[in-house]
């Protein structure tokens, strides 16, 4: 994986990143009141963990899931 560095000010840096902070608002933090951070921490992991990366389809990755989607990456690697 390589960091991306271009210049300052450049918006498509963080465009990927942008992106998901932005899903993960509007589908969570913004919709809990949460009673501790460490709740917080808890379920944004779960978030992420359990249904973003296993279950959220996604149109960047032909509409999979980002797990099926690496699976399916790595099954045409080794045929």
């Amino acid at each position: 994986m390589e960091v991306s560095m271009s210049r300052k000010g450049n918006c498509y840096d963080n465009a990927c990143i942008e992106s998901f902070h932005s899903v993960l608002k509007k589908e969570l933090i913004y919709l809990t009141k949460y009673e501790t951070r460490q709740r917080a921490k808890k379920e944004i992991y779960e978030y992420i963990e359990v249904f973003y990366n296993s279950k959220r389809i996604h149109s960047a990755n032909g509409y999979y899931s980002p797990s099926e989607y690496e699976r399916m990456y790595q099954m045409r690697g080794t045929g």
